[in-house]
């Protein structure tokens, strides 16, 4: 029984171990839409967000357990897109480590270009964050402006997972 409790000990702790990111990758635009396009048989969860952003620190633990109540669901996939600065690559990496984010985080670093890609994600998207948009086989089919609740966020997995 001891060596049972050992054995499962380690298996949980090097599964939150393998979790955690220890890179960002640093993408453009293009790079992103690139990586959208590529779940096209998931249902896709693209959270816009920063270190800086009170809203969106708030809301990150509810995605991490809707994120770990779907890790074994292979046709659900989410996305956190850190618009951080790029010489803020650091900080983004420690909290990825603090706040135990289990999704893949992506640092976009296009800043410069935002009043272009804005519009190619969302028509009505005014630049501020938190901003979610739901995919599904590679279409737009939620678009969330603001700060979300565990409960928003499950109806609208549910309404769109099968």
């Amino acid at each position: 029984m001891k060596n049972l409790l050992k054995i499962l000990i380690i298996f949980l702790f090097g599964t939150f171990c393998k979790a955690q990111q220890t890179e960002v990758s640093v993408l453009k635009y293009e790079d992103l839409e690139k990586k959208i396009q590529l779940e096209k048989d998931k249902l896709l969860i693209v959270n816009f967000w920063a270190t800086t952003c009170a809203p969106c620190v708030k809301e990150l633990p509810h995605f991490m357990e809707v994120n770990h109540q779907y890790a074994g669901n292979p046709k659900f996939k989410m996305i956190l897109v850190s618009l951080d600065r790029l010489v803020d690559k650091e900080r983004v990496l420690k909290f990825i480590k603090t706040k135990n984010l289990s999704a893949e985080v992506v640092l976009l670093d296009d800043i410069k270009r935002m009043n272009t890609w804005i519009p190619k994600f969302e028509k009505n998207w005014d630049g501020n964050i938190p901003v979610t948009l739901f995919y599904k086989n590679g279409e737009k089919v939620y678009f969330n402006d603001g700060e979300m609740s565990k409960e928003e966020l499950e109806k609208i997995i549910t309404e769109n997972l099968q």
